[in-house]
């Protein structure tokens, strides 16, 4: 499902199954929208692939994902949160 005008962020979570952790429907929909909707523009110079930028072609919105859980397993669950246009011209490398 494309982003919608009204949202601003989306958290995933992780489900434990009784075996392992598993994303839930949001951490699903972060990982369609970042292989199939938006547009990656950017990794943090600090961080590399734990916060990278991506722009929705659809909107011209900037979107930064992240891994506020970071210091869980494998990074923790996937967060997708919107960035404005400025903010991410001072974090990240960006040639527009």
């Amino acid at each position: 499902m494309k982003l919608k005008p009204e949202e601003d962020i989306l958290t995933g979570r992780w489900l434990f199954d009784g075996y392992v952790n598993r994303g839930d429907l949001v951490c699903e929909r972060i990982a369609w929208l970042t292989q199939h909707e938006l547009q990656r523009l950017a990794n943090s110079q600090q961080w590399g692939d734990w916060e990278i930028l991506y722009l929705d072609p659809s909107d011209g919105r900037h979107w930064e994902l992240t891994y506020p859980q970071g210091d869980l397993q494998g990074g923790g669950p996937p967060q997708l949160q919107l960035i404005s246009a400025a903010d991410a011209r001072i974090k990240y490398p960006l040639d527009h």
